[in-house]
Protein backbone atom coordinates (compact mmCIF):
# COMPACT_ATOMS: atom_id res chain seq x y z
CA UNK A 1 0.00 0.00 0.00
CA UNK A 2 1.27 3.35 -1.13
CA UNK A 3 2.51 6.09 1.97
CA UNK A 4 0.23 7.93 0.61
CA UNK A 5 -2.85 5.90 1.31
CA UNK A 6 -1.26 4.94 4.51
CA UNK A 7 -1.08 8.76 5.64
CA UNK A 8 -4.69 9.35 4.26
CA UNK A 9 -5.70 6.45 6.51
CA UNK A 10 -4.19 7.40 9.42
CA UNK A 11 -5.56 10.94 9.25
CA UNK A 12 -9.08 10.37 8.30
CA UNK A 13 -8.80 7.93 11.24
CA UNK A 14 -7.39 10.45 13.65
CA UNK A 15 -9.92 13.15 12.51
CA UNK A 16 -12.91 11.13 12.85
CA UNK A 17 -11.44 9.85 16.29
CA UNK A 18 -10.99 13.38 17.60
CA UNK A 19 -14.82 14.38 16.46
CA UNK A 20 -16.31 10.90 17.51
CA UNK A 21 -14.50 11.76 21.28
CA UNK A 22 -15.86 15.46 21.55
CA UNK A 23 -19.26 14.98 20.26
CA UNK A 24 -20.03 11.94 22.64
CA UNK A 25 -19.72 14.55 25.40
CA UNK A 26 -23.23 16.35 23.04
CA UNK A 27 -25.39 13.95 25.03
CA UNK A 28 -25.02 16.39 28.12
CA UNK A 29 -26.03 19.44 26.12
CA UNK A 30 -29.03 17.84 24.74
CA UNK A 31 -30.21 16.62 28.17
CA UNK A 32 -29.36 19.82 29.42
CA UNK A 33 -31.61 21.52 26.62
CA UNK A 34 -34.33 19.10 28.11
CA UNK A 35 -33.81 19.49 31.24
CA UNK A 36 -34.02 23.39 30.89
CA UNK A 37 -37.35 22.54 28.53
CA UNK A 38 -38.89 20.67 31.70
CA UNK A 39 -38.20 23.06 33.91
CA UNK A 40 -39.59 26.04 32.20
CA UNK A 41 -42.86 24.83 31.04
CA UNK A 42 -43.64 24.04 35.22
CA UNK A 43 -42.39 26.92 36.17
CA UNK A 44 -42.03 29.70 34.04
CA UNK A 45 -43.12 30.14 30.39
CA UNK A 46 -42.21 27.43 28.20
CA UNK A 47 -38.99 28.44 26.27
CA UNK A 48 -40.12 27.95 22.36
CA UNK A 49 -36.34 27.27 21.44
CA UNK A 50 -35.65 24.03 23.57
CA UNK A 51 -37.31 21.10 21.36
CA UNK A 52 -35.88 22.01 18.15
CA UNK A 53 -32.29 23.01 19.72
CA UNK A 54 -32.36 19.57 21.41
CA UNK A 55 -33.67 18.06 17.56
CA UNK A 56 -30.67 19.95 16.00
CA UNK A 57 -28.21 19.03 18.77
CA UNK A 58 -29.52 14.90 18.07
CA UNK A 59 -28.96 15.44 14.27
CA UNK A 60 -25.33 16.53 15.17
CA UNK A 61 -24.80 13.96 17.19
CA UNK A 62 -26.43 11.17 15.36
CA UNK A 63 -24.15 12.17 12.05
CA UNK A 64 -21.12 13.94 13.24
CA UNK A 65 -20.47 10.42 15.20
CA UNK A 66 -21.23 8.27 11.96
CA UNK A 67 -17.33 8.30 10.82
CA UNK A 68 -16.05 7.14 14.43
CA UNK A 69 -18.90 4.52 14.73
CA UNK A 70 -17.56 3.19 11.03
CA UNK A 71 -13.92 3.54 11.84
CA UNK A 72 -14.47 1.19 14.86
CA UNK A 73 -16.59 -1.35 13.27
CA UNK A 74 -19.58 -0.17 15.68
CA UNK A 75 -22.48 -0.02 13.11
CA UNK A 76 -25.53 -3.00 13.71
CA UNK A 77 -23.85 -5.96 11.29
CA UNK A 78 -26.29 -8.85 10.83
CA UNK A 79 -23.62 -11.91 12.16
CA UNK A 80 -25.73 -14.81 10.91
CA UNK A 81 -23.82 -15.92 8.11
CA UNK A 82 -21.06 -13.34 8.63
CA UNK A 83 -19.82 -15.09 12.18
CA UNK A 84 -19.32 -17.91 10.28
CA UNK A 85 -17.18 -17.18 7.40
CA UNK A 86 -13.39 -16.48 7.85
CA UNK A 87 -11.84 -13.71 8.40
CA UNK A 88 -10.40 -13.31 4.71
CA UNK A 89 -14.62 -13.93 3.08
CA UNK A 90 -15.06 -10.97 5.80
CA UNK A 91 -12.57 -8.91 4.14
CA UNK A 92 -13.97 -9.85 0.62
CA UNK A 93 -17.75 -9.03 1.62
CA UNK A 94 -16.70 -6.11 3.76
CA UNK A 95 -14.79 -4.81 0.16
CA UNK A 96 -17.83 -4.75 -1.85
CA UNK A 97 -20.23 -3.75 0.28
CA UNK A 98 -18.71 -0.92 1.56
CA UNK A 99 -18.89 0.20 -1.92
CA UNK A 100 -22.30 0.67 -1.80
CA UNK A 101 -21.96 2.74 1.32
CA UNK A 102 -19.50 4.54 -0.48
CA UNK A 103 -22.10 5.27 -3.47
CA UNK A 104 -24.79 5.89 -0.82
CA UNK A 105 -22.93 8.70 0.98
CA UNK A 106 -21.68 10.45 -2.15
CA UNK A 107 -25.67 10.76 -3.12
CA UNK A 108 -26.49 11.98 0.38
CA UNK A 109 -23.42 14.42 0.38
CA UNK A 110 -24.43 15.88 -3.44
CA UNK A 111 -28.05 16.30 -1.93
CA UNK A 112 -26.59 17.98 1.42
CA UNK A 113 -24.07 20.70 -0.03
CA UNK A 114 -27.13 21.50 -2.60
CA UNK A 115 -29.32 21.92 0.64
CA UNK A 116 -27.02 23.77 2.68
CA UNK A 117 -26.16 26.50 -0.64
CA UNK A 118 -30.15 26.87 -1.07
CA UNK A 119 -30.02 27.84 2.76
CA UNK A 120 -27.79 30.18 2.68
CA UNK A 121 -28.58 31.82 -0.51
CA UNK A 122 -32.09 32.35 0.81
CA UNK A 123 -32.23 32.25 4.31
CA UNK A 124 -34.07 29.24 5.07
CA UNK A 125 -35.79 28.99 8.22
CA UNK A 126 -37.76 26.80 9.96
CA UNK A 127 -41.41 26.81 9.82
CA UNK A 128 -41.76 26.59 13.57
CA UNK A 129 -42.73 29.43 16.24
CA UNK A 130 -39.15 29.85 17.00
CA UNK A 131 -38.13 29.99 13.04
CA UNK A 132 -34.20 29.67 13.63
CA UNK A 133 -31.78 29.65 10.36
CA UNK A 134 -31.39 26.38 8.99
CA UNK A 135 -27.77 26.88 7.17
CA UNK A 136 -25.98 25.93 10.84
CA UNK A 137 -27.29 22.42 11.13
CA UNK A 138 -27.10 22.11 7.35
CA UNK A 139 -23.69 23.08 7.40
CA UNK A 140 -22.89 20.45 10.32
CA UNK A 141 -24.83 17.71 8.10
CA UNK A 142 -23.00 18.06 5.22
CA UNK A 143 -19.77 18.19 7.07
CA UNK A 144 -20.38 14.61 8.89
CA UNK A 145 -21.45 13.45 5.78
CA UNK A 146 -18.36 14.43 4.27
CA UNK A 147 -16.44 12.77 7.05
CA UNK A 148 -18.37 9.48 6.97
CA UNK A 149 -17.58 9.47 3.32
CA UNK A 150 -13.98 10.05 3.82
CA UNK A 151 -13.91 7.09 6.83
CA UNK A 152 -15.62 4.80 4.39
CA UNK A 153 -13.21 5.64 1.83
CA UNK A 154 -10.37 4.68 4.49
CA UNK A 155 -12.23 1.46 5.47
CA UNK A 156 -12.35 0.40 1.33
CA UNK A 157 -8.76 0.90 1.58
CA UNK A 158 -7.85 -0.90 5.26
CA UNK A 159 -10.22 -3.86 3.53
CA UNK A 160 -7.76 -3.67 0.27
CA UNK A 161 -4.80 -3.98 2.27
CA UNK A 162 -5.99 -6.91 4.38
CA UNK A 163 -6.59 -8.94 1.18
CA UNK A 164 -3.49 -8.00 0.15
CA UNK A 165 -2.00 -9.19 2.89
CA UNK A 166 -0.33 -5.86 4.28
CA UNK A 167 -2.89 -4.99 7.03
CA UNK A 168 -3.41 -1.36 8.02
CA UNK A 169 -2.29 -0.87 11.69
CA UNK A 170 -5.10 0.24 13.61
CA UNK A 171 -5.15 3.00 16.16
CA UNK A 172 -5.50 3.14 19.79
CA UNK A 173 -8.63 3.93 20.47
CA UNK A 174 -7.53 5.02 23.96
Amino acid sequence: MPNALRRYVRTVDAVNHAVGRVVMYGIFVIMAVLLWSSISKTFFLPASWTLETAQFLMVAYFLLGGGHTLRRGAHVRMDLLYGAWSPRTCERVDAVTILFLIFYLCILLYGGVSSTLYAIEYGERSYSAWRPYMAPIKIVMTAAILLTLLQAVAQFLKHLAALRGEPLEEADDG
